[in-house]
């Protein structure tokens, strides 16, 4: 991530205090130096997967969590619905390399006040950080933009009314050749879940298992 210009210090009391989940540790490592060296924060920790955020959050109490989202065992949207039903006031980061609506959305209703992608400059990093401290809800320009596009036109209309959102999300992945295990990583949900949202699925769409749900979301134009 590139650093840019530094930023100037803000002299308001304290350091931010910046918690680092990400499962890669080089990654970890530049982002503590970018925030100490350019930033003037203090990273009171750091975290590879969500099991270990959580607890840590629960006995550092930073101001800020910088949250990946894709970690093996318990993901960065698990971790962070977790910690905000924890800790309300917690400001939740999103630095990561996925900006597809799936994963925006899930971030957002799991509660993070930011969601920022990982080749963001690093200025507009550390800003990111000071907003998030600050109470401040914050996204990068890709991340505003498909907000902004939900937010203006609504979610899309489609085949298959009668079912949710989320239900026509599974259809699709379903029709592209996913397996439930891959459909659960994609939507961040658990397998369990996938395999109820199926059930209905079949039984709204009246088909017996999914190959004939597939076949049907294919002549619909899903999964392509």
């Amino acid at each position: 991530m590139p650093t840019g210009e530094p930023v100037s210090s803000e002299s308001i009391g304290e350091p931010i205090r910046v918690l680092l989940v990400d499962d890669h540790p080089l990654l970890r490592h530049g982002l503590r130096a970018l925030l100490e060296q350019v930033g003037g924060a203090e990273v009171v920790g750091e975290a590879g997967d969500g099991e270990e955020a959580i607890a840590l959050v629960l006995s550092l109490n930073p101001d800020v969590v910088v949250m990946d989202l894709v970690m093996p065992g318990v993901t960065g949207i698990e971790a962070t619905r977790t910690l905000i039903d924890r800790r309300p006031d917690l400001g939740v980061l999103v630095l990561t390399m996925s900006e597809d609506d799936a994963s925006v959305f899930a971030a957002l209703r799991a509660g993070a006040r930011g969601y920022v992608l990982k080749g963001a400059d690093g200025n507009d990093f550390i800003a990111a950080v000071r907003a998030v401290a600050r109470g401040e809800a914050v996204y990068g320009p890709a991340v505003a933009r498909r907000i902004r596009r939900f937010l203006t036109t609504g979610p899309e209309s489609g085949p298959f009314p009668e079912l949710t959102q989320r239900e026509r999300e599974i259809l699709d992945l379903l029709a592209s050749g996913k397996s439930n295990a891959e459909i659960a990583r994609r939507l961040f949900l658990s397998q369990k879940t996938v395999k109820n949202h199926l059930t209905s699925i079949f039984a709204k769409l009246q088909v017996a298992d999914r190959t004939q749900a597939v076949v049907r979301a294919r002549r619909a134009g899903l999964g392509e």
